[in-house]
């Protein structure tokens, strides 16, 4: 088996808050990031699977760019993860919820082999791994956000 990964770039701002808490719970739970920040993310996207016998490719690293950029890159960079970004919608825009979202999308659109991880690095220490496994995302409803944001 090959392991083809593109990388990709973006910058995005969000506000890490449960609506359901109080303002100290928030504080409490959540800390510095209960504020509105904003992070440079890296996005890596591996493919898994055998190279094509006419190309060598397993995937054409220009399609998956592509497909990176459209259906992720262009709706979160320069954006507010928590309003701006309707895939997010209701949910926490944590790192975590922004990889399985990030792969949910892009593992219906990937035309050859098959994804097989969405790393996110928040920061240059921070980053989520997800592969697929069974996730369930709680959402909560957009009013609960703009309650309290």
């Amino acid at each position: 088996m090959i392991y083809v990964t593109r990388r990709s770039q973006f910058s995005a701002a969000h506000r890490l808050f449960n609506p359901s808490f109080s303002a100290d719970r928030n504080d409490m739970v959540f800390d510095k990031c209960n504020n509105i920040h904003g992070h440079n993310y890296t996005l890596d996207v591996t493919v898994k699977g055998l190279p094509d016998p006419e190309t060598g490719y397993v995937i054409n690293l220009k399609i998956l760019r592509d497909i990176i950029e459209a259906e992720i890159i262009e709706k979160v960079d320069h954006k507010n993860l928590n309003v701006d970004v309707e895939f997010l919608d209701g949910l926490i825009p944590t790192a975590e919820h922004l990889a399985v979202t990030a792969w949910r999308i892009l593992e219906k659109k990937i035309p050859a082999g098959a994804l097989h991880c969405v790393k996110l690095f928040e920061s240059e220490n921070n980053f989520v791994e997800y592969r697929g496994e069974p996730v369930t995302l709680h959402r909560f409803h957009t009013q609960q956000f703009a309650e309290k944001a």
